[in-house]
């Protein structure tokens, strides 16, 4: 079989290197350095276990910046290209989504045509009665930060969105290159198994706020936030997992999911998707003001990341809390390696860790790293239990 991925983010490239294990792929991406890095046997993002899968060699994997290339002779055609929500329309915007799909239609009339990128529920649908085209399904993916080809390689499920022969043998090819024995397939339709992916990480949205109220409640009346959460996670029904305080939930997906489960809901009624919302932007005033309380002349910001061993700070929460306390006149500097300029958004990028830590009068980091250890006692962390 031939594969087409377009788009080598995080989704494509764990994708692609996934289906590589047993069948030719051809990575398509706009960004020539993305496509050389991978055809140097080099992650064209920073995630571990890709960097060193590629570097074993032995996968039928290529890269290219030529369309045709890609998408000529396929038998699927991937698409993971990026759809950030677009507050204006209130939507994702899809635009490179609805450019890949028109593209290998036009090029190749008889590939599978797999949207992986997280759409609107109905975009399927509707992409495919606009284009009067049957080759499109939806299957989505379900990722961790720094984990993405982990997560190909055990997957908690595979969804493909339609009950049909061609959706049972494109789950088959997957669970094939996968590396876990049992894999649960679920196959529903379009709409369903958009659905799916956005009140999953709705879910996980939710079970964030959840903690982080938890911990706001005990930071305000002086109680131990590890001991309240290690008790009620001790319920089997609750869990001891995804239950780390932290400033706020960020990154690919949560935000601009449950923005866009409430634009879903526009003519539903509903109350706690927009109480999810709202409790995120909440948190950030909350720890914001928890900072400024100490009164400090410069706040260095431990990384802009969201989780270990990532380079994504899209939307990480971080950034609103850097927000807040800048407003209030507070001077902030940020320490992170994976930036390439000398400012972010007006603050100065210190890359020497040691003049970092000495120039703070307080250090906010989302995640504790042992590299702060001598500078403890002016770090401000939720991070309680060391763990995403």
């Amino acid at each position: 079989m031939k594969f087409a991925v377009a788009g080598i983010g995080y989704v494509g490239a764990s994708a692609a290197v996934l289906l590589a294990e047993k069948h030719e792929v051809v990575a398509f991406d706009l960004n020539a350095d993305r496509i050389a890095a991978l055809n140097d046997g080099k992650s064209p993002i920073h995630d571990k276990d890709i960097e060193e899968r590629l570097g074993k060699g032995g996968l039928k994997l290529t890269g290219t910046t030529d369309k045709h290339q890609a998408y000529e002779g396929a038998d699927y055609i991937i698409v993971a290209t990026p759809t950030d929500y677009d507050p204006e329309t209130n939507q994702f915007d899809t635009s490179s989504v609805e450019a890949v799909i028109g593209d290998a239609i036009a090029i190749n009339k008889q590939a599978t045509i797999v949207i992986k990128s997280t759409v609107p529920v109905g975009f399927t649908d509707q992409i495919s009665t606009k284009l009067n085209t049957d080759q499109v399904i939806f299957s989505p993916e379900f990722l961790r930060e720094g984990r993405a080809l982990y997560d190909n390689y055990f997957p908690s499920r595979i969804i493909v969105g339609e009950k049909s022969d061609r959706a049972e043998i494109y789950a088959k090819l997957i669970h094939d290159c996968a590396k876990a024995d049992a894999i649960d397939v679920i196959l529903t339709s379009a709409a369903e198994a958009e659905a799916i992916k956005l009140f999953a990480n709705t879910y996980l949205a939710m079970r964030v706020a959840y903690f982080n109220e938890l911990d706001s409640y005990a930071m305000s009346l002086d109680l131990n936030t590890q001991e309240i959460i290690t008790g009620v996670c001790a319920d089997p029904r609750i869990g001891d997992f995804y239950n780390n305080p932290s400033f706020g939930y960020g990154g690919f997906c949560l935000p601009k999911d449950t923005k866009q489960l409430l634009a879903n809901y526009a003519e539903v009624p509903q109350n706690m998707v927009q109480a999810i919302v709202d409790a995120n932007r909440t948190r950030k005033d909350f720890l914001a003001e928890q900072i400024l309380i100490q009164n400090p002349r410069t706040v260095g910001i431990y990384r802009l990341t969201m989780k270990a061993g990532s380079d994504n700070f899209r939307q990480s929460s971080v950034q609103g809390i850097m927000k807040r306390i800048k407003a209030k006149g507070v001077s902030v500097m940020v320490f992170e390696p994976h930036l390439m300029g000398d400012r972010f958004f007006g603050s100065k990028v210190v890359r020497d860790l040691h003049e970092f830590k000495k120039r703070s009068d307080l250090i906010v980091a989302n995640r504790w790293d042992d590299q702060l250890a001598d500078v403890a006692d002016k770090v401000f962390t939720r991070d309680l239990f060391g763990k995403d």
